[in-house]
């Protein structure tokens, strides 16, 4: 229980914390231009994350045929894609990886590999582990 209730503590703090330094909400606000909406925003995010938590936690599932899923499935990769890449271009990691050890040259290579080792992994996830 105690590594459950810490395991939770970090991850909701971390998801805070990205929230905080990639100023997420007021960038969503400023680009739709819904300034007086802004609490909309911000509920939507608490009781998404509150859905999501109790769907997980009680083993919510739905049966819809594999048609039907098969937008929102590309739309959640495209996010959760997206996402990680924004988060690394922020963070400037890769740049920083690539001097440290003298990866330089190598780095189009390096990039290539991390992409198509995310790939391959998750249709190994998709239709091996979990078909």
């Amino acid at each position: 229980m105690v590594i459950g209730l810490a395991g939770g503590f970090s991850v909701g703090s971390a998801f805070v914390a990205l929230l905080i330094v990639l100023d997420l909400i007021p960038r969503l606000v400023q680009l739709t231009r819904a300034y007086r909406r802004s609490s909309l925003f911000e509920s939507s995010i608490l009781f998404g994350s509150l859905y999501w938590i109790c769907a997980d936690l009680f083993d919510w599932s739905y049966k819809l045929p594999a048609k039907a899923l098969l937008l929102p499935a590309i739309f959640q990769g495209l996010f959760v894609g997206m996402f990680a890449a924004a988060l690394t271009e922020v963070l400037n990691v890769i740049p920083i990886v690539s001097k440290r050890f003298k990866l330089k040259p190598y780095l189009f290579p390096l990039l290539i590999a991390m992409v198509l080792g995310k790939v391959t992994g998750s249709l190994v996830d998709w239709l091996l582990l979990h078909p």
